[in-house]
């Protein structure tokens, strides 16, 4: 931000703040070059955080990080294949009942990337059986 065309208290806050950096008072601050730790979601709706917060302190978690729990867990086990077929099926059906969700609640790039990982999971299983049926007629 260019100080001269700053007003009033940015403009002190401004010059304050180089002048810190002039004398290296930033330099060496502990958890420097790491990511902030921010209690507020960004990406929680500015009505909600107050009622996230208040949940949140008493021990409960709002119904979308239930719900990406739920996500990773099935995407984990579609991707380490450990279920059997029916298992499969039905965890296939209620991931994309959940992505679904999670597209009509507004939060498409989270769904998006999950829908990628998904058929990633399965495109890799698919290859893995493949190359297991060629080995076996070989």
């Amino acid at each position: 931000m260019n100080v001269s065309r700053s007003f009033g208290l940015d403009a002190l806050v401004e010059r304050r703040i180089e002048v810190a950096i002039a004398r290296g008072e930033f330099d060496n601050l502990p958890g420097a070059g790491r990511p902030l730790a921010l209690d507020d979601d960004p990406l929680v709706p500015e009505e909600l955080r107050v009622a996230y917060r208040l949940l949140k302190n008493a021990g409960y978690a709002p119904p979308e990080l239930a719900q990406f729990a739920e996500i990773n867990q099935l995407l984990g086990a579609v991707t380490r294949a450990d279920l059997s077929g029916d298992e499969r099926n039905a965890a296939g059906r209620r991931l994309r009942a959940l992505l679904v969700a999670l597209e009509l609640a507004g939060r498409t790039a989270t769904a998006a990337a999950a829908w990628q990982q998904y058929h990633e999971a399965l495109r890799s299983r698919c290859d893995r059986q493949t190359a297991a049926a060629q080995f076996a007629a070989a």
